[in-house]
């Protein structure tokens, strides 16, 4: 037999292996043995040296031909192969969307964020602007702009973490309030806002202090605004937080940033004003201190005392938590004990 029917009867049978092949293995061997080095293809063309010049390019020509159909082949039959596994992998795992899903566990928000977020929406709703400011204050806005010189003794009140002779981490919220005063612009219009924020005291943790806390002070300033204002917003506060049928009571105090100054109790919720352990037999909680604000502050903040007056509150959303769901200790808002938290999920 010669070389160009060697080539003829090669064709033939590889065509009809290469189509009979029905995984990526089988048409890999294909190939191999026959366009590899030593395979089939080149077996045949080695012959070629025995053929007459005249005759080797014509069997040359023809070979590559041969190799050009093979190679083709090959790959349409690997392709076909491809194609055919995809299909069938994606049938395995074709996904029945009409399936209940699994329950995904959501998380929420912390108990504590949850009283503040009650809050805030509360106070939108009232026209109120939230403002936030720097924990780590300098001392000019935490103490001098509130009406506490440096030789004030109402600051033994605090103890504070100073980190130099003028900065500190803040005590309270109220600086946010100074800087606000300070660059608000009363000729467009009142200043309402609350600054709810974390506050820091050097204070020895236990079930009712601790050394970080929360608080969220309250300041309206505009003309004509009188006690009675303040009275009737921090009844909202507490009927809104503690229920409808709670009242307040408000009782002279002094703070340095206000005056007159006033401590703000409300009708216990437990007893509802009978008197039972959690209002100590009284009937009435203490839950925030509020009063005017003093006209030294307005007058460091560039606001004309004689024309603007205005009411501050400041309460503690760690308190608010505690009464409201009958914590004991403090320190449990802070240990991430999910088993404790758990217990104040979110509704809705």
């Amino acid at each position: 037999m010669d070389l160009w029917q060697k080539l003829e009867e090669l064709k033939k049978t590889s065509l009809s292996d290469i189509q009979k092949a029905d995984n990526e293995k089988k048409v890999n061997d294909i190939r191999v043995s026959l366009l590899g080095k030593k395979g089939a293809l080149t077996e045949i063309l080695r012959g070629m040296k025995d053929l007459s010049p005249e005759d080797r390019p014509k069997v040359g020509s023809f070979a590559n031909i041969i190799r050009d159909e093979l190679t083709k082949e090959i790959a349409k039959q690997a392709e076909q192969i491809e194609v055919a596994m995809m299909a069938k992998k994606l049938e395995s795992e074709k996904i029945d969307v009409t399936l209940p899903g699994v329950p995904v566990k959501e998380g929420q928000p912390h108990i504590l964020m949850q009283v503040i977020d009650q809050l805030e929406k509360l106070f939108l709703g009232m026209g109120y602007k939230i403002v936030d400011g720097p924990e780590v204050e300098e001392d000019h806005y935490n103490f001098e702009m509130l009406n506490l010189p440096k030789d004030h003794p109402a600051r033994d009140m605090q103890d504070t973490f100073y980190i130099t002779k003028q900065i500190l981490m803040r005590t309270q919220t109220s600086p946010v309030q100074a800087r606000t005063m300070e660059k608000h612009d009363f000729s467009k219009g009142p200043l309402k806002m609350i600054s709810p924020g974390k506050v820091y005291r050097r204070d020895t943790d236990d079930a009712t202090h601790s050394h970080q806390f929360h608080q969220v002070e309250g300041l309206v300033i505009d003309k004509n605004i009188t006690m009675a204002d303040l009275k009737g917003t921090l009844e909202l506060v507490a009927k809104t937080l503690f229920g409808a049928d709670r009242e307040i009571r408000m009782r002279p105090s002094y703070f340095p940033f206000t005056e007159p100054s006033a401590e703000v109790d409300v009708s216990c919720f437990k007893c509802g004003g009978k008197g039972c352990a959690v209002c100590k037999q009284t009937g009435w909680i203490e839950v925030l201190g509020a009063g005017m604000v003093h006209p030294n502050v307005l007058e460091m903040a560039g606001v004309d005392s004689s024309v603007y007056g205005g009411f501050a509150f400041g309460l503690g959303p760690d308190r608010f938590a505690m009464l409201k769901y009958g914590v004991d200790d403090i320190r449990e808002f802070y240990l991430n004990d999910v088993r404790f938290l758990n217990q104040f999920s979110q509704k809705g």
